[in-house]
């Protein structure tokens, strides 16, 4: 008999807390395997009924993205719209500045988008809001906060969203 290895998903939901149920499973399994997007409560919940042999109720959907943001699985951000939006949560959200597409809703972290840029300005640039973030975190850290993350994002459009939209209206 051999040992199966353990299930990542299953993993994270116990490290937190969590049961690991059919609907806990689906909605964190979709959202890190689409690390890059977030989405909306319905959007997550059309996304999911194609996925499931049983869709997930709204309330039920609420509560659990509830619990997974309060665990900090999930990252919710209010976008310019004021409409709370889900991903998984990412490495970049601690303190590295980030852009969000407000058509696409990709999330990419600023350094590592500029990093391939030829412009030395602004890697520069990214790497000062980096370290402006970082000693924020650490005065808030030795005054006694704790469990802290910053969230600094620019919003627009994406270069390939604005790419997209200027080649569909040249046609």
């Amino acid at each position: 008999m051999t040992d199966r290895p353990a299930d990542p998903i299953d993993t994270l939901l116990s490290a937190h807390g969590l049961r690991r149920t059919v609907a806990a499973r689906l909605v964190l399994g979709w959202l890190l395997a689409h690390p890059d997007t977030s989405y909306t409560h319905a959007q997550l919940q059309a996304a999911l009924a194609g996925d499931a042999e049983e869709a997930l109720d709204r309330v039920t959907l609420y509560r659990l993205i509830d619990r997974l943001t309060q665990v900090g699985l999930l990252l919710c951000r209010v976008d310019a719209k004021r409409v709370r939006r889900y991903q998984a949560m990412p490495s970049s959200v601690h303190a590295i500045p980030h852009f969000e597409c407000q058509s696409c809703h990709r999330d990419s972290p600023l350094a590592g988008a500029l990093a391939g840029t030829s412009s030395g300005a602004l890697k520069a640039s990214a790497k000062d809001l980096e370290r402006a973030a970082q000693t924020a975190l650490e005065a808030l850290k030795a005054l006694g906060y704790q469990g802290m993350s910053m969230d600094f994002a620019v919003r627009g459009v994406c270069a390939d969203c604005a790419t997209s939209a200027s080649g569909a209206a040249a046609s």
